[in-house]
């Protein structure tokens, strides 16, 4: 729905409802003059009551409600119908203040739940464009991988792209439905195979002089990021059930195990040790994601 039409509803319904509580300015005594003088006029109050429920009912913002989906706007819309129903009931025992009363509130609480149907919409959008934004990134990054792995005559290209192209064609699917959620996590996978893939063709002897780092310690620090994408992309695997055994669960332990001696020697400046126990760190992971299924160099 066009977000503008959209802020626009509780306007034009409440100019509708307005609309059907006063009568032309050339009757002396209005619907809204008796309401002033704490006069309930019980035809209008019909008329009104009415109005709401279609309002609640079959009106555009009712639809926008059950559409979204979204938990909060859908209970406040169950409670503006109570309110609604309770307001009839009140009414048809005559007791019209409490009928008014009521059905004040069944109208407040159902633009409240108009209000709250609304994120829903952005959320999804929001969603759309984390997706977009993530795809290209995992493309880019495919792309740098199939350059460095021609570079370098890599081994087992093959393999890591066609998990990346996976994700990403799954992904594709899962957007087409509209499903960005779902879509965004395998394009996480993706991405998280190809930035692995594409670290670990940079590792070794020729790692230094491609990057050109400062120091040991900038160096470190690009070792942490290497350790840590790939310690995510276990995650996922583990998650998804692809990795498990004892063998996996013991590469894992020795990477956590050089990991947390590698925070320590960087926590006495020992860079040079931080960065060889990274590496070895990194390798065990590597080990451990190939054993799940997903070939990347390392």
């Amino acid at each position: 729905m066009n977000k503008f039409v959209f802020l626009l509803i509780p306007v034009m319904f409440s100019a509708l409802v307005l609309a059907q509580t006063t009568t032309p300015a050339a009757t002396p005594e209005t619907a809204a003059s008796r309401l002033a003088g704490n006069k309930i006029d019980k035809g209008q109050l019909s008329s009104n009551l009415d109005s709401v429920a279609k309002l609640l009912e079959s009106s555009s913002a009712a639809r926008q409600i059950e559409s979204s989906k979204a938990p909060e706007a859908m209970q406040r819309r169950d409670r503006a119908r109570e309110l609604h129903r309770a307001a009839k009931a009140a009414l048809e025992q005559g007791n019209l203040e409490k009928a008014s009363a009521l059905l004040a509130e069944s109208r407040s609480t159902f633009f409240d739940a108009v209000r709250f149907a609304a994120p829903e919409e952005v959320s999804v959008k929001k969603l759309e464009n984390d997706y977009l934004l993530q795809l290209e990134s995992v493309q880019a990054l495919l792309g740098a991988y199939k350059r460095v792995s021609d570079e370098k005559a890599a081994k087992g290209v093959a393999g890591t792209v066609a998990q990346i192209e996976k994700s990403i064609a799954a992904g594709a699917a899962l957007a087409k439905e509209r499903k960005f959620k779902e879509a965004r996590t395998e394009i996480d996978r993706g991405y998280l195979v190809a930035k692995a893939g594409l670290t670990s063709l940079r590792s070794g002897d020729t790692l230094t002089r491609s990057l050109n780092f400062a120091n040991k310690e900038e160096e470190y620090h690009y070792e942490i990021d290497r350790n840590n994408t790939h310690q995510m992309l276990i995650k996922v695997l583990v998650d998804d059930k692809k990795a498990s055994g004892d063998m996996i669960q013991a590469y894992l332990s020795k990477a956590q195990e050089m990991r947390i001696k590698a925070d320590d020697a960087a926590s006495r400046k020992a860079y040079d040790e931080a960065v060889k126990l990274l590496e070895d760190s990194t390798a065990e992971l590597v080990r451990a994601i190939r054993n799940a299924g997903i070939y990347i160099p390392g």
